[in-house]
């Protein structure tokens, strides 16, 4: 938890909502969610962990501190102006708070530095800005304690090209891990805007890590996308008629769809042929094939439309009726590049990661991407030995937050196990729950595979269904 900078605490009284709005427009988590489904009853990040050890929970947690509540404590709402650095003061409360944190067992510090991340109001986030006085004397918390990692959604992942921009955000991280001490890690993704970029900050880091850095970027073992849902949001919303669908249940939306009047309406409001638009870049997944995310260009609606001789949105259309409203597109935006991907995978200055599961609910969803990994790479391209495979998603993570007792199958160690059958291992379609908290929906995708699941010695799942267990716990740095 707490990646990007962006955490639940420290809070002060009345300071809630803020957070819970910041979360909201950065992670696509609903705020009334968030401030429905927790008792808000916490203070310092230590406070937050022990409320989170007394929660029913099926899986083990650790958390960061995030750099966004603990600048906001200190500054107010001056914390998200660009050019506003804090007193010396304001510094040490910064400080402390992020100590306090790391005393209770937060596994590290984390920021955002990217311009992606923005407020309602247009503003970035809480230390999006702050200059590398901030950021060092943070940072030199982690060596206080000998412990924890820290982490940074980068300013120029995704956002384009720029060497110097690439050279200048290793270099500050660089710093910052000089001063804690400690390793620090980082999205890395190819970008089709840029891509040689990935190999140049690679550069940079071995550069950086020779004079005494310990940088450990990260990555996806496929692409990252947006997904497109009847039941939820399509990417022909924008287009004439398409409202007819608001307010709508997926049962009324599919007949709606199937009225000659309708689908006549919206097929004369098209934006032309198949190609244009941009759905070359969508991928069609259909419930008997289940999810594929390989980005292959013959499963693009562009390509189903031209095999019909319709337009992208005539052929959405007839997905929809053959599915019966099951189709889900997949619109990749970064680590469109397979070959790029392998690569990564397989560099050992990469770590496994990046995988956002609980966040951007109704937009990305990437709790399948262990799955997707040990069936796709291991099992179809033989990219690694399977057990290579399971130490890049369990022991190396592990290692890295100086998790020593789990990660790995030995005696004495946390018997945190997954039992598979690879040949099993099946993602079935996403999709769209109305379980949140306030009645908020958000995507979920079950795998398939998967015998039993232990969490600290006790069953938590069984063929897909829980078992019955709650035996999972914050998991302390110490």
């Amino acid at each position: 938890m707490g990646n990007c900078g962006m955490t639940f605490a420290p809070v002060k009284d009345g300071d809630a909502e803020f957070l819970a709005k910041a979360m909201e427009a950065v992670e696509d988590i609903p705020a009334p969610s968030i401030l429905e489904g927790m008792p808000w009853t916490w203070t310092t990040h230590g406070d937050f962990l022990r409320w989170l050890d007394s929660a029913p929970k099926g899986m083990n947690y650790g958390g960061f501190v995030g750099h966004g509540a603990v600048r906001y404590w200190a500054m107010g709402d001056r914390s998200l102006d660009a050019g506003a650095d804090p007193t010396d003061d304001e510094l040490a409360v910064m400080v402390d708070l992020v100590d306090e944190a790391m005393r209770s067992g937060a596994v590290g510090f984390s920021t955002s530095r990217t311009g992606r991340h923005v407020t309602r109001d247009g503003r970035n986030v809480p230390g999006t800005w702050a200059v590398e006085r901030e950021l060092v004397a943070l940072s030199s918390v982690l060596r206080a304690h000998g412990r924890g990692v820290l982490g940074c959604a980068p300013r120029f992942d995704g956002e384009g090209p720029g060497t110097d921009r690439a050279q200048s955000e290793v270099a500050i991280m660089a710093e910052m891990s000089r001063a804690a001490g400690r390793p620090f890690t980082f999205n890395l993704t190819n970008v089709l805007s840029a891509p040689n970029q990935w190999r140049e900050v690679l550069d940079f880091v071995s550069e950086a890590n020779a004079t005494g850095a310990n940088l450990r970027p990260q990555t996806t073992s496929r692409s990252i996308g947006v997904i497109f849902s009847l039941a939820h949001h399509t990417p022909f919303g924008h287009l004439p008629g398409w409202n007819v669908l608001e307010g709508k249940s997926l049962e009324e939306r599919v007949a709606l769809l199937r009225d000659p009047a309708v689908r006549a309406q919206l097929i004369a409001g098209g934006d032309g042929p198949a190609g244009i638009g941009g759905t070359r870049e969508f991928f069609v997944m259909l419930p008997e094939r289940g999810a594929r995310y390989d980005c292959n260009p013959d499963e693009s609606l562009a390509a189903y439309a031209e095999r019909a001789g319709t337009t992208a949105v005539e052929a959405y259309l007839d997905l929809i009726d053959q599915s019966n409203g099951a189709v889900t597109l997949n619109w990749p935006i970064l680590n469109q590049d397979f070959p790029a991907i392998s690569e990564m995978l397989t560099d050992p200055r990469m770590m496994l990661g990046l995988a956002d599961s609980g966040a951007h609910v109704g937009q990305i969803l990437d709790a399948s991407q262990p799955t997707f990994f040990l069936s796709y790479w291991i099992r179809e391209r033989g990219l690694m030995s399977i057990g290579e495979g399971v130490h890049q998603l369990t022991g190396r993570p592990a290692a890295l937050f100086g998790f020593g007792d789990r990660g790995l199958l030995r005696e004495g160690a946390a018997a945190d196990v997954n039992v598979f059958d690879l040949d099993a291992l099946a993602l079935p379609l996403p999709s769209f729950e109305h379980d949140f908290p306030a009645g908020a929906g958000r995507f979920v995708q079950r795998s398939e595979g998967y015998g039993w699941t232990l969490v600290n010695g006790e069953v938590f799942m069984e063929n897909g269904e829980h078992a019955g267990a709650l035996a999972g716990r914050p998991l302390l740095s110490s």
